[in-house]
């Protein structure tokens, strides 16, 4: 599979807001690092602090950073590049999920990303990428919430008000 050479585009802010602030802009595409992969994105989710990056709340300095600052921690897409050193049992062309640390312009609302091989993981058969690009963040803070309550066999966990998809999960 041949991956291109030049700009991504992206959905960022170059001026913080609301959600009218995001648009269309194009990003450096990020070097693959010999223990990354490159993943082309197909779906990426809004959570609520995509929106810290958005109206700049995250910002040290008042002004986008680089191109623009694009917002996103969760993707799905498909498996485009593997670095040399990179451990993972995937392969080109799987169909992939994962978390996504925003760095710089690093957010996952961008059509081509670089990750760490082990920040992604293979799509569960029968899902779709809209759902899967869900799970990665909101799944794993349901997992860690019910690890650190550490119930005991016959506890009982009742959950009320589990509004968005962490409650979901």
């Amino acid at each position: 599979m041949s991956v291109s050479t030049g700009p991504v585009r992206a959905v960022g802010v170059t001026t913080y807001g609301g959600p009218d602030a995001l648009q269309v802009v194009e990003v450096p595409r990020q070097e693959l690092g010999p223990t990354q992969v490159r993943v082309r994105v197909t779906a990426a989710t809004v959570n609520p602090t995509d929106t810290y990056t958005r109206n700049g709340s995250r910002s040290k300095t008042g002004t986008p950073r680089g191109a623009a600052d694009v917002p996103g921690m969760d993707i799905a897409g498909v498996l485009e590049e593997i670095g040399e050193d990179a451990q993972t049992s995937l392969t080109v062309g799987d169909r992939v999920m994962g978390i996504v640390v925003p760095r710089h312009e690093h957010g996952a609302y961008r059509e081509d990303i670089v990750l760490p091989a082990r920040s992604i993981v293979a799509v569960p058969r029968g899902v779709d990428d809209i759902a899967a690009s869900t799970l990665p963040m909101n799944g794993l803070t349901a997992r860690r919430a019910l690890d650190l309550m550490d119930l005991q066999p016959g506890e009982v966990l009742a959950v009320t008000g589990a509004a968005g998809s962490t409650g979901g999960y």
